[in-house]
């Protein structure tokens, strides 16, 4: 249990004893008190708000309930002085003693520190990438792709079970323009002049393997047969192998899926209907025609009939068609069924889309809730674009395709780690520049680089100190440690509390935060042995004092390891 975890337990505890000696009534909502580090580090080292949030339903005043809270507090081991600001905020700062036990637990957890039991087992199933099977994947799908991949490990690290999961479109006209696209790539194979690829077709060079393949396989069978006898076969081995292509294209973001759901499947399995079948049953589905759009009547529009699902009843701006008026079903009624087949199996879900997906956000919730009668949880993360820069230039243009820059070109210019570090330092619905120039350049600037260095510096200490001292080092003595070394640890201890609020908003990148900040104070520490050989790691003349602070060296690396872990980078050991 971290410090924080610990302090907050014990808390707990003291307004339970409260609650039985009647200073609070019973059945108080304690869910909003928190215990965190104030906003101000010369308040202490955590404060918490209880008094603040249970006043009012105790019915008495904040300050004089904060007066007996802190009483109780000021008994706590660790705790060294309580104060009360304001109408009612309570401050602490604890002992010396606390913060060297922390270190001690970092060094104790390993690989484990930060782990929570937040989840409770609680079962999440993160969908994301989802890019439709039309070719390899490209910059575009990069980040949304690392969020998702970075929030599943997070979720995992914090108690949840885990499914990471990708929806195949593989159903609708793209795939069969796809389709007709690897036909032509066929004929061509069979040494047909196909001339130039017709407009709305898929012109790219990828697709030649393919049709070479189903030469291979079928000969001249298809050449110049009917559509309707190969166009179902072609779309079928099209999809399948541009999947293999995906899935390469995301192993070299060590990203790997547990589920592939296909979007075909769920209609062929009859899903839809059975989805619909039971809002239908509760009222929520009904024939009817949409208001017209908004503002200047397009000239082809007209009232149709169709099929629609009552989303007003559940937040959205206007009822949703699930098909169209000659019974065919929207895009809609599919991903309606699909989430419903998803929530089968899981407490809550995550989706993981591009911005261009922000308007159907409402539709999509209202559908989760009226399936599960609000019993799953639902959350859309929105990411922006990425755009690519080299050289202060838009980069247009990729070396594979001609008309996009492909992930696997970035990945093996740049490296795994650079991308997939890169993509989680700003919020997923900020916009981002990935500058070639920039996310390589060996500055404080450059949070990859920054974090990286951090810990291999601290590697580099292991083989620097066996030169300096030979023999094996004594235990390490914490007590030696100043304030510089102690706001270190302070800083560590915040690490679970990261993970946990990273976790239940969502956000992996405020991992990339706290190591940038984390790695920041190190490099600071650190330099402070550049003109004060005193105050360096290694001390020549001290073998204790070189025992103490490798000891909260490696801590620190610890840390930084387990938050690269959840971001899928690797932690270096030496950079070139």
């Amino acid at each position: 249990m971290s410090i924080f975890a610990r302090i907050a337990a014990a808390l707990d505890g003291l307004l339970d004893d409260m609650t039985a000696a009647g200073e609070l009534p019973a059945g108080l909502n304690r869910s909003s008190v928190t215990v965190e580090p104030p906003r101000d580090a010369s308040h202490g080292d955590m404060a918490t708000n209880a008094a603040m949030v249970l006043a009012k339903p105790a019915g008495t005043n904040p300050r004089a309930l904060a007066e007996l809270i802190a009483a109780r507090l000021r008994n706590l081991a660790e705790v060294e002085t309580v104060d009360i600001a304001g109408p009612g905020f309570i401050n602490m700062r604890l002992d010396r003693t606390a913060w060297e036990g922390e270190l001690t637990a970092v060094h104790a957890a390993g690989a484990d520190y930060g782990r929570s039991t937040m989840g409770a087992g609680r079962t999440v199933n993160v969908e994301y990438v989802s890019a439709n099977p039309t070719g390899p994947m490209h910059m575009g799908h990069c980040r949304g792709a690392v969020v998702g991949d970075a929030l599943a490990s997070l979720l995992g690290f914090a108690g949840f079970k885990v499914t990471r999961e990708y929806y195949i479109n593989d159903a609708g006209a793209q795939v069969q323009t796809l389709g007709r696209s690897v036909h032509l790539r066929y004929r061509e194979a069979l040494g047909e002049d196909i001339g130039a690829i017709p407009e709305g077709y898929y012109p790219g060079e990828y697709l030649i393997p393919i049709g070479q393949q189903l030469a291979a396989e079928f000969g001249d069978t298809y050449a110049s047969a009917p559509e309707s006898e190969w166009l179902d076969l072609f779309r079928e081995r099209a999809v399948a192998a541009m999947m293999d292509m995906i899935r390469d294209d995301l192993a070299l973001l060590g990203i790997h899926h547990d589920v592939f759901a296909s979007e075909a499947a769920v209609q062929s399995a009859g899903k839809v209907d059975v989805a619909l079948k039971r809002l239908e049953g509760e009222g929520l589905i009904y024939k009817g025609v949409l208001e017209p759009p908004k503002g200047e009547l397009p000239d082809d529009w007209e009232p149709t009939e169709m099929t629609l699902f009552r989303a007003t009843r559940f937040g959205d701006d206007s009822d949703r068609p699930v098909r169209k008026s000659d019974g065919g079903l929207t895009y809609f009624g599919t991903d309606l069924a699909y989430h419903a087949q998803k929530a089968e199996s899981a407490d809550i879900l995550v989706d993981i889309w591009g911005a261009d997906h922000g308007g159907t956000v409402k539709r999509i919730k209202a559908a989760v809730q009226a399936l599960t009668g609000g019993k799953v949880e639902f959350d859309v993360k929105l990411v922006q674009m990425v755009r690519l820069m080299r050289n202060g230039e838009l980069v247009r243009m990729g070396k594979r395709l001609g008309n996009f820059v492909t992930l696997a070109d970035v990945v093996e210019e740049v490296g795994k780690d650079v991308v997939r570090f890169t993509m989680l330092t700003r919020k997923a619905d900020a916009q981002m520049d990935f500058d070639f120039a920039k996310v390589v350049e060996a500055s404080k600037d450059n949070p990859v680089f920054y974090v990286q260095y951090a810990h291999a510096r601290i590697a580099s200490l292991g083989r620097r100190v066996k030169e300096a001292f030979p023999g094996e080092l004594p235990s390490p003595d914490l007590s030696r440690f100043g304030a510089e070394e102690l706001d270190l640890i302070k800083q560590m201890a915040n690490f679970p509390r990261v993970v946990e609020a990273a976790a239940n908003a969502h956000e992996p990148h405020r991992i990339a935060f706290y190591l940038y900040d984390l790695a920041a104070s190190f490099h600071g520490w650190w330099n402070l042995g550049n003109d004060q050989p005193e105050r360096r790691v290694i001390v020549a003349d001290d073998i204790g004092l070189t025992a103490s602070r490798l000891h909260l060296s490696a801590g620190i690396a610890q840390v930084i390891r387990n938050g690269l872990a959840l971001m899928g980078v690797r932690a270096l050991e030496e950079m070139s």
